[in-house]
């Protein structure tokens, strides 16, 4: 005998409500960095031109298109966000996944781009030695996106976004990229114009720490999109709660998968063989409901009901 129990729709209106004020945060936090990349990038070009520093003129363009995965996410959690339906009866979360995957491979990019540039024009010579009012703007932007980093950061592991987190990496990134435009003006103004060979050497070793911060984000969205189950810790924290709720005598073939950064979660009871439907289903619903609050991030559960083997013969099941 098996028996599948899923949310009923109280549940389903209460994530519906809770993936809304995700969705919400999600919003607000990328307007803030999107309206920030645009006046950090606006500031960067405006002194890089006015102060002769084509490395300064360049991090503004780089701060520029960070702007494009803002957009992203601001049309991505229209989606992810959505509720289940016919067509995706699991919903739509892995979309967030896909987002953050794309953020992962903008930085790979950006490091690949940022390193190559670097090693290009190592021989090549500034005509124009830059100005100190290129100095200021980028030494506020590094400031500017470290704090916008550690903010968006910390309300992605609230809010448990993964996106907002790979687009916190990105924001620290632009400030990273920033760090050799800064020594290449203080190099040229303190030790002359051979100088500027700091800022390709400062590029490079930049470019590996955006690539670190690539493989972090990637990784787990990768793991989400291929049904990576849940690390051993939460699958023992799982089995924990499930087999201490009353008349659960064991649990087996327990299955997860993520969707976004909650788990689905799918196993097997042996209960009593002579309860009634009514009380096997009650059972099942107490470990449904049990593991939806005190299980480690679970979104919905599919509890499948089985005998003892020996509850027949009137025997208990050993746990």
């Amino acid at each position: 005998m098996a028996h599948a129990h899923r949310h009923g729709d109280q549940d389903r209106d209460q994530l519906s409500a809770g993936d809304a004020a995700r969705a919400h945060e999600v919003r607000r936090v990328t307007w803030i960095a999107l309206l920030s990349n645009l006046l950090i990038s606006a500031t960067k070009l405006t002194a890089g031109i006015l102060g002769h520093s084509q490395a300064v003129v360049a991090d503004a363009v780089h701060s520029a298109s960070d702007s494009v995965t803002d957009v992203a996410i601001l049309v991505g959690v229209r989606f992810w966000s959505a509720p289940a339906d016919e067509q995706h009866p699991h919903g739509h979360r892995r979309i967030e996944a896909l987002v953050s995957a794309a953020i992962g491979l903008v930085l790979v990019a950006v490091a690949v781009g940022v390193s190559w540039h670097a090693l290009a024009t190592l021989q090549e010579k500034p005509e124009q030695g830059p100005g100190w009012i290129a100095l200021v703007p980028t030494l506020a932007s590094i400031l500017g996106k470290e704090l916008l980093y550690r903010w968006s950061a910390a309300v992605g592991r609230r809010v448990r976004s993964r996106v907002l987190v790979a687009n916190a990496w990105h924001h620290r990134s632009d400030g990273l990229s920033s760090i050799p435009a800064a020594f290449a003006v203080l190099a040229a103004k303190l030790l002359g114009p051979e100088w500027v060979l700091v800022d390709h050497v400062g590029a490079v070793v930049v470019s590996l720490f955006i690539l670190r911060a690539a493989w972090i984000i990637v990784r787990p969205a990768l793991g989400e999109l291929i049904d990576t189950g849940a690390p051993e810790e939460d699958l023992k924290r799982i089995r924990e709660i499930a087999v201490s709720t009353a008349g659960v005598h064991d649990v087996h073939k327990l299955r997860t998968r993520y969707s976004g950064t909650g788990l689905q979660v799918d196993l097997h009871i042996r209960v009593r063989g002579d309860l009634t439907v009514r009380e096997g289903h009650d059972i099942s619903e107490l470990v449904k409901s049990r593991l939806v609050s005190g299980g480690p991030g679970v979104l919905d559960v599919v509890v499948h009901l089985e005998p003892c083997e020996d509850s027949r013969n009137g025997g208990s099941h050993a746990q």
